[in-house]
């Protein structure tokens, strides 16, 4: 228990007082109070009550993916002077999980917050890739207006036309970054021309079209009002960039007297704490203790919960505070039942505000247990309750994302917005020490009027023009329509509409088409009528026809078959995939057969075997790869390929069967 000390009642009478009075309180409603105590790092004190005229922006960076969102937040902490000058700050500080500093881009939104002018700029960094749309869709829901931040080269992508459409129909205000105005390949002019015309395709009004624009280069951390300035760049900072937010960002009508409306956009949990909401106060003043109604307008039934602890941003730092009012955005630990969109509302008047709502997801996938001969030889958690538990914990942070229960108690259909969407999640897991199989990821198809359609997306492909027409060939033949054709001589920009189904396998395809060089890119854009097959996987695979261990000896006979996804020294199991085979259908063999010796024959040695390079896929690669009557094992050392039946025979019978 923790001893009162008078030299600390004397160091922080206001927090002594207060923390007495939250205690009084906690009686009084018999709730026991929540303290989160470590030897080894003391909590953190409430700090005194925020001023409540502070006037307070919140904005929301959105843009496509690479296009420099958290590389410009780095440069605008630097410039309002946020980590001080003698701390050092690695790049891209708010890509905090290990996943995106390992991919180069942000899964996670993230809030922070800025003073400038005595003003409280509250900023979010959302993700640019279509796959975290989700996160894109819950975060604006907290913002007054969003900066548009357009590659000054590339201009709008399909992930710009997402997000801003997202905006306008939240009724926000677009500020225009031109971004990289330094590259020497940058075309600023028709970059603006290319905004103004998805601008008129949005449907955005005359006060929209006449949108505030500055050019820059976050990286740099300089901006200015025109594209060329006077004086040219030299010595120029961030400072037209904040003007404008402040300039151009509406105020905040919130109502400081109202009874407390908070609404949650994202959810976190932490081992000591819980829990954690983040989202704006709609109205009225959220304080510590009091007594609230935690609500949703699709649930009849409310709950009544005390706020037990409570934080506001400064910089990245959840600092404890004592009340946070309406505009403001407000972190509120320690309720266990609460939901992204739920509504903690005054107690005596209840009033949940609207439901928020993101875009159906477009693609499933089976998740099970692992139950090769190898289950449970690398992870730690293998078992289907396991497994469910950690999908329910991801849901309750994702909106995006959707369990469902299938036909066996040992699996679980799991529907996201892409294949990136859900191999982040099979990363984490795999991470985490989870042992589980995936099937390959299917569309999901949508009755509308009666009628089966499939989600259509709009696809943008960067590559050399010299490949444009072998592209332009492929994805025609999975159903992919040419809307727009943009080239600079050297690269080519082609724009295709392309049913789901037909991007699924066609990122490797499309590497494979331009050696490494092309870039797509999509999003979803419309439901469509089912428009028939798309073509399959071409080759067959090559599969292990018994337990053992691969040796060398095999391989080197083997290798006019096909290309081999294993090593020399690794273990195989019968029905696991050990390569592609070159021609159509499947082939059984032997991996494991070593060299007959007899007198007048020497074992020799294995290192006299010419074995080729194996094929070494990446967890989007192997679910791009996997075909319907196959599964992905993933353990946390390793990823194999599986055939769903591991006895030929059982193979055999569902071939004829159809099943």
């Amino acid at each position: 228990m923790l001893q009162y000390s008078e030299s600390f009642h004397k160091a922080h009478p206001y927090t002594c007082a207060h923390d007495s009075a939250i205690r009084l309180q906690c009686m009084a409603s018999r709730e026991r109070p929540k303290v989160f105590w470590s030897p080894s790092r003391p909590p953190k004190l409430p700090r005194q009550p925020p001023d409540m005229n502070t006037p307070v922006r919140n904005i929301a960076i959105v843009a496509h993916v690479d296009h420099g969102k958290t590389t410009l937040v780095d440069t605008m902490f630097r410039f309002a002077g946020t980590f001080g000058s003698h701390k050092q700050v690695q790049e891209r500080v708010m890509d905090s999980d290990a996943q995106e500093r390992e991919r180069g881009i942000t899964i996670l939104a993230k809030n922070t917050s800025i003073d400038y002018k005595g003003v409280r700029i509250n900023i979010v960094d959302t993700p640019g890739h279509a796959d975290f749309g989700g996160q894109v869709e819950r975060t604006l829901n907290m913002a007054d207006a969003v900066i548009l931040l357009v590659d000054a080269r590339e201009g709008p992508m399909p992930q710009t036309r997402f997000v801003l459409k997202k905006a306008f129909e939240r009724g926000l205000k677009a500020l225009v970054m031109i971004n990289k105005v330094d590259r020497p390949d940058k075309r600023i002019a028709w970059v603006h021309d290319q905004i103004l015309e998805l601008f008129i395709d949005l449907g955005a009004d005359d006060s929209m079209l006449d949108f505030p624009c500055v050019y820059g280069s976050g990286r740099d951390g300089y901006a200015a009002d025109e594209p060329e300035p006077e004086g040219g760049w030299e010595g120029r900072d961030l400072q037209p960039l904040f003007d404008m937010v402040l300039r151009e960002t509406p105020d905040f009508n919130g109502n400081l007297e109202g009874n407390v409306q908070f609404q949650a956009a994202t959810i976190d949990r932490d081992d000591f704490q819980g829990m954690i909401a983040v989202g704006r106060v709609n109205r009225g003043i959220l304080k510590m203790g009091d007594r609230v109604t935690l609500c949703h307008p699709d649930r009849p039934r409310s709950e009544a919960v005390v706020i037990k602890s409570l934080f506001r941003y400064e910089g990245l730092e959840r600092v404890p505070a004592i009340a946070v009012p309406a505009g403001d955005i407000a972190i509120v630990a320690g309720i266990d039942n609460i939901a992204i969109g739920d509504t903690l509302s005054a107690s005596e008047h209840p009033d949940p505000m609207p439901a928020i709502r993101v875009d159906e997801p477009t693609i499933s996938m089976i998740f099970s247990i692992n139950d090769s001969p190898f289950a449970g030889k690398e992870g730690k958690y293998v078992t289907s309750r396991h497994v469910l538990g950690r999908l329910e914990r991801a849901a309750v942070r994702d909106a995006a994302l959707t369990i469902a229960p299938t036909n066996s108690a040992d699996s679980y259909e799991v529907m996201g917005r892409g294949v990136m969407h859900l191999s982040v999640l099979m990363e984490n897991m795999r991470r985490e020490d989870f042992e589980f199989a995936v099937s390959k990821p299917r569309v999901i198809i949508k009755m509308i009027d009666g009628v089966a359609c499939e989600p259509i997306e709009r696809a943008t492909v960067e590559c050399p023009t010299e490949s444009a027409g072998r592209i332009i060939d492929y994805l025609g033949r999975r159903r992919g329509l040419l809307d727009n054709m943009d080239s600079d001589g050297t690269m080519t920009k082609l724009d295709f509409f392309i049913p789901s189904r037909g991007l699924i396998g066609a990122r490797t395809a499309l590497l494979t088409l331009t050696q490494g060089e092309a870039i797509i890119s999509h999003v979803f854009e419309r439901w469509e009528k089912d428009g028939g097959n798309i073509p399959r996987r071409q080759n067959g695979v090559l599969i292990s026809d018994r337990n053992g261990t691969v040796i060398p000896y095999a391989l080197d006979g083997l290798q006019d078959r096909g290309t081999f996804f294993v090593i020399p020294g690794e273990d195989v199991y019968e029905g696991m995939v050990v390569g592609e085979y070159n021609r159509e259908g499947d082939l059984p063999l032997n991996v494991c057969r070593t060299k007959k010796l007899t007198n007048m024959r020497a074992s020799g040695r294995d290192e006299n075997a010419k074995i080729s390079p194996p094929r070494i896929m990446s967890m989007e690669e192997l679910l791009e790869y996997v075909e319907d009557d196959e599964r992905v094992e993933i353990t946390p050392k390793s990823m194999r390929l599986r055939k769903t039946l591991l006895d030929p025979n059982a193979r055999k019978r569902a071939s004829r069967t159809g099943a």
